[in-house]
């Protein structure tokens, strides 16, 4: 069967201005000609071959290097419209081809990952044995690597921002409304730089150190505002979780709510009366495993193991014996031991067929899940061989049903009693292995004697695991959003909201918000309603670029200026591998979605919470190993980022290995309001008055007016429309409306 190649005849567009990343590629291709051989392909050892187990046939091979021929001439490298017009381009010529279902929907897949790689900077060779592709490398400079990463994450911003629903809502924002105090918009939370400005010179200008300390702080007072669900603002009546995601838009990366628990917060300035926007922030759930934090914090299993054996003590023996005993508490048994797959009595003195029965179920269970995924929620696995007994849907839990009732139909799902079984024959096999090793009453002698064999090594590490999976989602908190909005940014006021986001404010409303709620995973696997004290101990997060970072650099708050009993930083760690999936476009992901769903045993990730740590990235590597692409190469995007840890307890390490209860907070939790206070002026000590004794930062403050014609760079600039006509509205229209 011959499938005609509409893509060989497609014409390039005109050439665009040169981006940098355009720049960048066309020096990385004229290096690579220079070391071509005979094959065509440079001897760089970057280069990786994308066409050497493609799923899609002969004709379709063809077809992805006539497409591969016709990208590296579009000149598409940075610009999001091009890259949008490319990639339909390219899939209308799949769908005009006679390619089969399934060759059709690899040569979709590929293509889509093509224009993705090509809009990201990579460069493309097609050659006599195929189509290769080599990552974007470093820049030389600091400033030029932010500038390449900042640009390839700008495509598929820029791609968000086009969307018929994104920029509905952002008109909406703009768009002026009445309130009782008149007409108002976002605009009305964006601070005038030139009127900031005025009043910094002002300021600036005091006779004393005193007098001057105390104009600056009224130029600009922050105050912490968490968002409550449909809490609206008292000036512009705007919905708080609008307001934040209207300022997220101005991002460099894509706004995507992720799953787990999260918190969203806004800065604030009373200085004025509208109480203008300073900035932005987010609390996320944790990344569940990232090797330099968790060896920092002790959670890896060197680490652990050497300060065990190093210092052996009857407090650590207890700890070994008292988390294991809680671990199997909250493992649900019932339906376990009704169908004969572990015994009560094996429960107390585990055997290795126990163990492997458990496992075996755990298998047979998550195979149903996978066959089942997408009404995964709403089965149950009631009988001996884990198959389905219940069809019938999900209900919302009704009042007069209890919580327990609710986990315990979650516990009976085939995804959960998958991970019952093998959670369970993890934890009975740590108890087979401390017997074996000397470990049979919690006391320093047992210790040493289970840590000076391998088994009983093995065991602690199992035990290890499964307590910091218990700690990582309720104690620890990614700070996943932070930054100031023009002009506040000119005035490093990144920093200050970083600094606002240790404040006790914060600590106190996200144990608020969830010291009432259930463990999701927890209480499915226990059948009942787990609810864990939130202690919020320390934060994590990472820049988004891999060079030193401007934002999170030499941030530490002094222990004297904030009253804390000791200093709060914010740890450099390490840097990110550069492993990832951010440079997969949306088009890309629900290619790559179809193929999961095409699979014949079922689908291995159904993106239901529980089902095991970032579904995201594994969904996109088994649907591009499935039609045949090097899953490996393509997710290291080659964009490292720095690792940061930030302690607020001096204990953090304790109440997360769960060695303590209660955390010693560094900085006072009460009076209200006052550490926040104290952060503002230390700030304004460290970086506010030193930045407006510059002449180039007040002129970049002057720069964000909002008067006619509006240029301020807290507006979200959408791009413009496919039909070629504007984006984002004259503020003239704006008023009109």
């Amino acid at each position: 069967m011959t499938a005609p190649h509409p893509v060989t005849s497609l014409s390039a567009p005109a050439p665009q201005s040169a981006t940098l990343l355009q720049r960048q590629a066309a020096e990385r291709e004229r290096g690579a000609a220079s070391s071509t051989q005979q094959s065509g392909i440079g001897r760089d050892a970057a280069w990786v071959r994308l066409d050497g187990s493609l799923s899609c046939g002969a004709d379709g091979v063809r077809m992805l290097r006539a497409g591969a021929r016709w990208l590296r001439a579009a000149q598409t490298v940075g610009d999001a419209r091009a890259i949008t017009t490319a990639r339909s381009r390219l899939l209308a010529a799949v769908e005009d081809s006679a390619l089969l279902p399934s060759e059709a929907q690899a040569v979709r897949v590929c293509s889509s990952v093509l224009c993705d790689l090509v809009g990201q900077g990579w460069l493309l060779k097609v050659s006599a044995p195929g189509i290769y592709a080599a990552p974007p490398n470093a820049a030389a400079s600091p400033s030029e690597e932010k500038t390449r990463v900042r640009a390839a994450h700008l495509v598929e911003r820029d791609s968000q921002l086009a969307q018929p629903a994104t920029r509905r809502f952002i008109q909406d924002m703009e768009r002026r409304r009445p309130t009782r105090d008149g007409w108002q918009s976002i605009f009305t939370l964006m601070r005038d730089g030139r009127a900031l400005r005025d009043q910094l010179v002002a300021a600036a200008a005091s006779d004393t150190p005193d007098a001057r300390q105390a104009a600056l702080a009224a130029c600009v007072q922050p105050y912490v505002q968490v968002v409550e669900p449909d809490a609206v603002d008292h000036v512009t009546g705007l919905r708080l979780m609008d307001v934040w995601r209207y300022f997220r838009h101005t991002w460099t990366t894509t706004y995507n709510s992720t799953p787990g628990r999260k918190m969203y917060v806004l800065i604030r300035d009373r200085a004025v009366p509208e109480h203008p926007v300073i900035g932005i922030a987010a609390l996320g759930s944790s990344i569940v495993q990232m090797s330099e934090r968790d060896r920092w914090i002790g959670w890896s299993s060197d680490a652990f193991l050497s300060e065990m054996q190093e210092r052996p003590s009857g407090q650590w023996a207890r700890w070994l014996n008292d988390a294991l005993a809680e671990l199997l508490a909250g493992i649900y048994t019932v339906d376990l031991v009704r169908d004969e797959v572990v015994s009560r009595s094996e429960l107390r003195a585990p055997t290795v067929k126990s163990v492997e029965r458990l496992r075996a179920a755990s298998r047979v269970a998550r195979s149903t899940h996978r066959l089942y995924g997408q009404a995964a929620q709403h089965k149950t696995a009631g009988d001996r061989t884990g198959s389905t007994t219940s069809a019938r849907r999900k209900q919302p839990v009704s009042k007069s049903e209890s919580d327990d009732a609710h986990w315990q139909r979650q516990a009976l799902t085939h995804l959960f009693r998958s991970k019952r079984a093998a959670a369970l024959a993890d934890l009975l096999e740590v108890r087979i292995r401390l017997a074996a090793s000397g470990f049979d009453e919690p006391s320093k002698k047992a210790l040493k004697s289970a840590l000076a064999k391998p088994l009983g090594r093995r065991a602690v590490q199992t035990v290890l695991r499964h307590v910091r999976a218990a700690h990582v989602g309720i104690d620890m908190l990614d700070i996943t959003v932070c930054g100031a909005v023009a002009p506040y940014n000119a005035l490093l006021g990144g920093k200050l909201v970083s600094m606002l986001m240790t404040s006790p404010e914060v600590v106190a409303a996200y144990a608020q918000r969830y010291k009432s709620a259930c463990s999701v995973i927890a209480s499915a696997m226990a059948a009942r309603a787990i609810r864990r004290r939130p202690n919020l101990v320390l934060l994590g997060t990472t820049s988004l670029f891999g060079v030193a970072s401007s934002q999170y650099n030499r941030i530490r708050i002094p222990a004297s200026r904030v009253g804390a009993s000791d200093d709060v930083e914010f740890i450099r760690l390490g840097r990110t591998a550069g492993y990832g999936s951010y440079h997969f476009s949306r088009e890309t992901m629900a290619e790559l979605e179809a193929v999961a769903a095409s699979a014949r045993r079922g689908r291995q990730v159904n993106s239901i919470f529980g089902e095991g740590v970032n579904p995201k990235l594994r969904k996109v590597r088994g649907a591009l190993d499935s039609v045949g692409l090097p899953s490996e190469a393509l997710l290291q995007h080659g964009s490292p980022r720095l690792i940061y840890g930030v302690p607020l307890a001096s204990n953090f390490r304790e109440v997360l290995l769960g060695k303590a209860k209660r955390p010693k907070y560094l900085l006072p939790q009460a009076p209200a309001g006052a550490a926040a206070e104290a952060i503002a002026a230390y700030w304004r000590d460290r970086w506010l008055t030193p930045r407006v004794q510059r002449p180039e930062v007040l002129r970049a403050i002057a720069e964000h007016s909002l008067s006619l014609p509006l240029t301020h760079g807290a507006r979200v600039v959408l791009p413009p429309r496919g039909d070629g006509t504007e984006g984002s509205r004259d503020m003239a229209d704006l008023f009109e409306s």
